[in-house]
């Protein structure tokens, strides 16, 4: 070390090195660590906002000196977070993902009114509808900021909604007075996360504002796709193989039926093919004394015609096939998956020997 290092870290204060090796060991306690902007919150209300975070989170507020020096002695990629360390911040650190870290101080932020010289976060609108205020000067305040009013019934009403404030704009007095009295609270008030460092990864926020729905449904439809593809590609999956499996037997039984093969699988449907195809015959002789006496009077069997028989007992197998090939909607869990399979390999050996 330099004589100039030295001299510097023996003018470094005992409770500012106290401080900084326990920010140190706040950063090396949690998984996440990020940075927040706590810039206009009372004292009272980060105090409440800690007791909410309890259990999942935890904030510490410090000089943003000894937090960069605290960054800077960790390292390990977190001193990037120093980029973000700037005006009125804190640090927050859990064990949770940074998903669900952003998710959680977004559901936390709380309506708040907003004061005369803010900046106004989104546009600010005036919705229609009766202010509830009896006729008097506060009609001209609203038409004076903006908003489209009028005394009506006996009160004041806004007769349609009224952009009075573009985002990114200053609020003027007179429109935070108006405001009060409507009771509009126009900002949220919590936790704004700038950055957060995880598992070598800095990420922004914009990255970690994610429709949670939207993304499973999108995981879903790629998952059906994928699956969809490989049973068209016949390429076995541990997923896709007993539905190609049930297919294949479909399409055993269909060929089976079609070639008359004799199995104990097929005995049932090629007697009842045979008993259809004969009762479309007798059914089609209109001499009865042509026919041996047990025929005479029989009727055409009702489910299928004779020459259409086979070709039912193809379609329906084709239409199991297709049927098990592309269920998409199937949640069967791994061992049901092996059952099928067992079984639609026993249904093929059984047919062929």
């Amino acid at each position: 070390m330099s004589a100039e290092a030295e001299r510097k870290t023996e003018t470094i204060p005992k409770w500012k090195r106290e401080e900084t090796d326990a920010i140190v060991e706040f950063l090396k306690s949690y998984s996440s660590i990020g940075v927040v902007d706590i810039t206009g919150i009372p004292s009272k209300q980060l105090q409440d906002m800690r007791r909410e975070l309890h259990g999942t989170a935890a904030l510490r507020v410090s000089r943003n000196t000894l937090i960069e020096r605290a960054l800077d002695d960790v390292g390990d990629g977190i001193e990037d977070l120093a980029e973000h360390v700037e005006g009125q911040v804190g640090l927050i650190g859990t064990n949770d993902n940074p998903f669900g870290l952003y998710q959680q101080l977004e559901a936390s932020k709380t309506p708040a009114p907003i004061n005369a010289g803010e900046v106004a976060p989104n546009d600010i609108v005036i919705p229609e509808g009766d202010t509830g205020v009896d006729p008097g000067p506060f009609v001209g305040e609203l038409q004076t900021v903006g908003a489209n009013a009028r005394i009506d019934g006996g009160s004041i009403k806004v007769v349609e909604d009224s952009t009075v404030l573009s985002a990114d704009e200053e609020v003027s007095a007179d429109l935070a007075n108006v405001l009060t009295e409507l009771g509009i609270e126009p900002k949220e008030v919590g936790l704004d996360l700038r950055g957060v460092f995880s598992e070598g990864v800095l990420f922004s926020p914009e990255e970690l504002d994610i429709d949670i729905e939207e993304y499973v449904t999108d995981l879903k439809a790629a998952s059906s796709a994928a699956r969809n593809l490989s049973l068209n590609a016949e390429y076995p999956t541990a997923q896709t193989a007993p539905s190609m499996l049930a297919k294949a037997a479909g399409e055993a039984k269909s060929v089976g039926l079609s070639a008359a093969v004799e199995s104990p699988d097929l005995a049932d449907d090629l007697v009842s093919k045979a008993d259809a195809q004969v009762r479309a015959l007798a059914g089609a002789i209109d001499d009865d004394e042509a026919l041996p006496k047990e025929l005479r009077g029989v009727e055409t069997a009702p489910a299928t015609p004779a020459a259409d028989a086979e070709t039912a007992d193809e379609d329906e197998a084709e239409d199991e096939a297709d049927e098990a090939a592309t269920d998409e909607s199937s949640d069967e869990d791994e061992d049901g998956a092996e059952d099928d399979a067992d079984d639609g390999g026993d249904a093929l050996g059984d047919m062929f020997g």
